[in-house]
């Protein structure tokens, strides 16, 4: 198969990105009336320089594992042509939201994930806000596309198309897009409740491109109040190497909890963020039960 050339899209997106964010900023200032973050959106951009720099080296790594595969087996010989195109726009949106899902079910993948929620400001700086860690191994979710003969580098530059979509949806300047548009695709809105710790809103729209999923997997929920973002438990730091590693040494500092079983130590990677050997634990459908049984008591 002749592999076309094509360039890191996300490298060519980077003036777009550096341009808008200064608009946003002028409209958040003159029209909205609002202060603007600049030192959370400068944590934001510095971890999105420092995972562009990651990524020169951890793309390689996923790039050469998606190769290995790929020649080793995989099911159909997809061409480069447009329907390919089309197929892979949903079957990697539909990774997407399994990768992103699971990103927030367990904490091994909590641990980069959080990073991208970090923030409790909400504007096109927090898309940059990225991990340093995740791009190690979140791409495993992808090998089911390599087993169906997707090639590496289609798969590879479908995800960045993905990641660059994504950007335009972290603001607030942008109410709602047209019903039919909100009820397809995932948009401002949708994405503003999945940053949001209200509790109703926990664990919701993990969509990439496709709001879909969410509608059909169950785990929708429309924007209805203002969104509080953040974390549960906010790390209140601008340091970016602490914000990109902190849930690591959290993580593993309750894995070597003194007197616990091995099979305790490895939920304390397995289980959702929160999850605690003792019975004490807090999780998010906790949250959302609360407020739910909150809610009807208030009716």
């Amino acid at each position: 198969m002749q592999v076309p050339e094509i360039p890191n899209l996300i490298h060519y997106a980077i003036p777009f990105f550096v341009i808008t964010i200064v608009i946003e900023v002028i409209l958040t200032v003159k029209v909205k009336l609002d202060d603007y973050e600049f030192r959370d959106s400068g944590t934001s951009i510095l971890m999105g320089l420092g995972n562009v720099a990651i990524g020169l080296f951890t793309k390689g790594i996923m790039l050469s594992f998606f190769y290995l595969i790929y020649n080793f087996y995989h099911l159909f010989e997809i061409p480069f042509t447009w329907w390919a195109w089309i197929l892979l726009l949903f079957a990697d949106d539909f990774c997407y939201y399994w990768f992103h899902r699971i990103s927030h079910e367990s904490r091994f993948f909590w641990a980069s994930h959080v990073v991208h929620h970090s923030s409790k400001k909400y504007n096109l700086s927090t898309a940059l806000r990225q991990t340093w860690s995740g791009s190690f191994y979140t791409f495993i979710f992808w090998v089911p596309l390599i087993l169906i003969g997707f090639h590496p580098i289609m798969v590879l530059v479908q995800m960045s198309i993905s990641l660059i979509y994504q950007y335009w949806i972290h603001t607030e300047l942008i109410n709602k897009m047209p019903k039919w548009f909100e009820a397809v695709f995932n948009t401002p809105s949708h994405h503003r409740v999945h940053h949001a710790t209200n509790p109703q809103y926990l664990d919701r729209n993990h969509a990439g491109i496709f709001i879909i999923w969410d509608r059909l997997f169950k785990t929708f929920e429309p924007e209805v109040e203002k969104p509080v973002y953040g974390l549960v438990a906010n790390i209140n730091t601008y340091n970016p190497v602490k914000i990109a590693f902190i849930e690591w040494y959290a993580m593993f500092k309750d894995f070597f909890t003194p007197k616990i079983s091995l099979k305790n130590r490895f939920l304390y990677l397995l289980k959702p963020p929160g999850w605690k050997h003792d019975g004490s634990s807090i999780l998010s459908n906790d949250l959302r039960k609360k407020w739910e049984a909150n809610k009807k008591t208030n009716v």
